[in-house]
């Protein structure tokens, strides 16, 4: 099987893992804004801004650095028990100081009128970090069904408890139904939304039981060399993944800040409506890292590096435009009418989040050649982007201000990374061909949302007259692709 091939197969399978739960989460969207009014909806968007940041702090780019020294590594033992223990000892020093300095972090998270959250975040961040070994053992030993299965395990429970609590006991409720009485008291002593904070922490135990197995089976032991290793090339990444939290999730917070609660949860549910965008490049990063890092060693791993680049752009610009054209359809189904207001920035997300896919394909250069400082200078100059024009804006313009904020930090992000990357490890990429695509998709997005909103006959037809150029273009690699 050629690299190409075993690459898309790999991402195909990983994007299940990836898509599937998060499409299946999506939808609880539309549970959660006819479950909760838009303030409480804020609440829900806050506890997981802080679980983000709290997580890039907990596993400290071990994930990312685990990767890079799997391969390399002979004994396999070494690097997987101490990848394992060193975040294992990271989830239990938090629990110790979050439950010393739990009036603290109480009033930080504003948990302060309900402190059952607080418990629930604490327990949610320990079991995930302690996840993020083992999950990463399952990609890196080329395991992607077994770790599909185990995504998809947690993402049932997670539905199963949100639908019983947030939609069929209520209904039961409304119609004066009897229900058993444990269910009856838990449902009327506990708030609303903090059945989906309960969902998740019992999905993520179930899982962490699940991924246990395969990492127990190791010879325990804590290479301190190896580990001194692993903390030098990962600590810039973890500075970059905080200032990616900060990117995704300040807009949300002084949204809250500068103008309302209201205003916050419906900015919240729009841009979630980005996800479409956001699941097709996380299918495509569980794919690539590892893929990455075990062709690296090959001939023609640059060539192979710039065809899946100009790949990812040509279905990245598909999707970007598809999901422009029909967000009137896609808001309907998923979304509470009440939350409408904000649909404006979801095409202005969704090519942000394009650009940052882009950049996460460039990112190879940096992690190759060990230079993961770089990740951390490209995230804080995207994080100052995004305060500055936040805070300037956000009174002028109002929330839209938030998602250009977005916008023009994920392409400064990426413009940066390729022209240095140019100098430590350049890639042959096709701009000329790959940046058609791209222009090409923001025109046709354009016209469409600006003009031909809802005419379909229009908007559709310039799809596929785009679709048809792609393929005038891209014919003879596809089908070379197709016969390997």
């Amino acid at each position: 099987m050629s690299a190409l091939k075993r690459f898309f197969k790999d991402t195909i399978i990983y994007g299940i893992a990836a898509v599937l739960p998060r499409v299946i989460n999506f939808l609880l969207v539309k549970v959660h804004t006819d479950a909760l009014p838009t303030n409480n909806y804020a609440e829900n968007t806050n506890f997981y801004i802080w679980i983000a940041l709290f997580a890039v702090l907990l596993t400290f780019g071990m994930e990312t650095a685990f990767f890079r020294f799997y391969n390399a590594e002979k004994k396999k033992d070494s690097i997987v028990s101490t990848a394992f223990i060193s975040v294992l000892t990271s989830a239990i020093i938090f629990l110790i100081i979050a439950f010393i300095f739990s009036d603290f972090f109480i009033k930080l998270f504003d948990f302060t009128t309900n402190p059952l959250q607080f418990k629930l975040f604490v327990g949610i961040l320990a079991i995930d970090t302690i996840a993020v070994i083992p999950f990463a053992y399952l990609r890196a030993s080329n395991r992607p069904l077994k770790y599909t299965a185990i995504k998809l395990i947690n993402v049932g429970v997670i539905v199963l408890i949100n639908l019983l609590f947030l939609k069929f006991i209520p209904s039961f409720v409304e119609q004066g139904k009897n229900l058993p009485k444990i269910l009856n008291e838990t449902y009327n002593s506990t708030p609303l939304v903090n059945f989906i904070f309960i969902a998740n922490s019992v999905g993520s135990a179930i899982s962490l039981v699940l991924l246990l197995p395969y990492v127990l089976k190791f010879k325990w032991s804590f290479n301190n060399v190896l580990f001194k290793k692993m903390v030098a090339y990962s600590w810039p990444i973890a500075i970059a993944g905080i200032a990616y939290v900060i990117n995704e999730n300040l807009d949300k917070i002084l949204i809250g800040k500068m103008i309302d609660k209201n205003a916050m949860g419906i900015y919240s549910a729009c841009y979630k409506l980005a996800i479409f965008m956001n699941l097709y490049i996380m299918a495509f990063r569980l794919g690539a890292e590892p893929f990455f890092f075990n062709h690296s060693g090959e001939k023609t791993a640059k060539a192979t590096y710039a065809k899946i680049l100009n790949y990812f752009i040509i279905v990245g610009a598909l999707v970007f435009v598809g999901i422009v054209i029909f967000i009137d359809l896609l808001k309907r189904p998923f979304i509470n009418e009440a939350y409408w207001d904000a649909i404006i920035i979801v095409p202005i997300v969704l090519l942000a989040n394009l650009f940052l896919g882009i950049y996460h394909n460039l990112a190879i250069w940096y992690k190759l050649t060990d230079k993961t400082r770089f990740a951390m200078y490209f995230s804080i100059l995207g994080a100052i982007i995004t305060i500055l024009v936040n805070i300037i804006f956000i009174p002028i313009f109002g929330f839209i201000a938030s998602a250009w904020a977005t916008l023009i930090a994920y392409a400064s992000m990426m413009l940066v990374s390729y022209f240095i990357g140019k100098k430590y490890y350049p890639v042959p990429y096709n701009l000329k061909k790959s940046g058609s695509y791209l222009a090409a998709s923001i025109i046709i997005a354009f016209i469409s949302f600006n003009y031909f909103r809802e005419n379909y006959v229009i908007s559709v037809g310039l799809v596929l007259a785009f679709a048809f150029l792609i393929y005038f273009n891209e014919k003879k690699e596809i089908l070379a692709l197709i016969k390997k």
